[in-house]
């Protein structure tokens, strides 16, 4: 789901709520202004010089101001509310925009961040404070069923309090056009149960489990061997590159290329051998010249990374 008007959030409630009365609004003044474009004219021809000025005066200035005075006190009433910061700082999130995906970590005082990639999950009834950050170029997150949406400005950081009201699962994406690939640079997140929550991210916090099946041990030998480990951390392994996304739990997540395609052995081996057919302009080189057998075995690997 990907809608303003279907609040998922406190914020985006209060925007929708805000967005109804501006309507409204606006609404009132156009029919303001269209009652005197219809009668003013008739007053000129009889002459009534005092009612067609009254109009003009009353319904083309004062009402419109009136009207949009109450409005825009209406909305910062609101500020506060939507820029209110989290009480409970036993977690946060801290998330990196880049050309073309979303590098998302978890913050939790006295622990090692979890990272991931493309996914937001979130606990319902919680407040959680983000900052937001780009690597690159100017981005902007949005999503939009659960807050409003920010800026990312390279060497800035932004901030977003986020408290989702409803378990679901919400689609968000880049509102900043940012280059080729930008219409293909989306997110996920997924709203739960805090009990959910809580074993989600003890799970997240674990290592990678090692592969027991042939065909998935082949294919973390080909990881190391064709220079994956160069981009990619997988946590308990020693593949510790930070260019690319955290690879540790990828089969877990619901989508992979920035919500391009599902997770799944297939979804795998097309990314890795059509990259920049699926995603021009990408950094990850296509791997389209590895044997069948080679990428059938690194796709195997990938998706059983629970």
């Amino acid at each position: 789901m990907q809608s303003a008007l279907i609040p998922a959030g406190r914020e985006a409630a209060v925007i929708a709520g805000l967005f109804m009365w501006m309507a409204i609004g606006g609404l009132l003044i156009w029919a303001a202004v269209m009652l005197i474009a219809w009668y003013a004219p008739r007053a000129a021809e009889g002459e009534n010089h005092r009612i067609q000025t009254a109009l003009i005066l009353g319904g083309g200035v004062l009402f419109p101001v009136i009207v949009l005075l109450v409005l825009m006190t209406a909305g910062l009433r609101e500020l506060p509310e939507i820029l209110a910061p989290a009480e409970d700082k036993s977690l946060a999130l801290e998330i990196t925009g880049s050309q073309w995906w979303w590098r998302v970590k978890y913050l939790r005082p006295g622990r090692d961040p979890i990272e991931l990639a493309n996914e937001v999950r979130l606990p319902v009834g919680r407040r959680i404070d983000a900052a937001l950050k780009s690597l690159d170029v100017n981005h902007s997150f949005w999503v939009p069923s659960i807050a409003g949406k920010l800026d990312m400005i390279p060497g800035r950081v932004n901030r977003l309090s986020l408290e989702p009201t409803r378990v679901g699962t919400f689609r968000g994406a880049c509102a900043e056009f940012c280059g080729t690939s930008h219409a293909r640079m989306n997110l996920i997140a997924v709203v739960m149960e805090p009990a959910a929550f809580n074993d989600w991210i003890e799970a997240q916090s674990r290592p990678a489990g090692a592969p027991s099946d042939p065909i998935a041990q082949r294919g973390q030998a080909a990881f190391r061997e064709h220079g994956c480990s160069t981009c990619h951390t997988i946590r308990g392994t020693d593949a510790l590159g930070v260019d690319g996304p955290d690879l540790t739990h990828v089969g877990a997540r619901a989508t992979i290329a920035a919500g391009l395609l599902p997770t799944g052995p297939e979804e795998f081996r097309r990314w890795i051998s059509s990259t920049e057919l699926l995603k021009p302009g990408a950094r990850m080189p296509a791997f389209s010249k590895l044997p069948d057998e080679t990428l059938h075995s690194l796709a195997a690997y990938l998706a059983q990374l629970q």
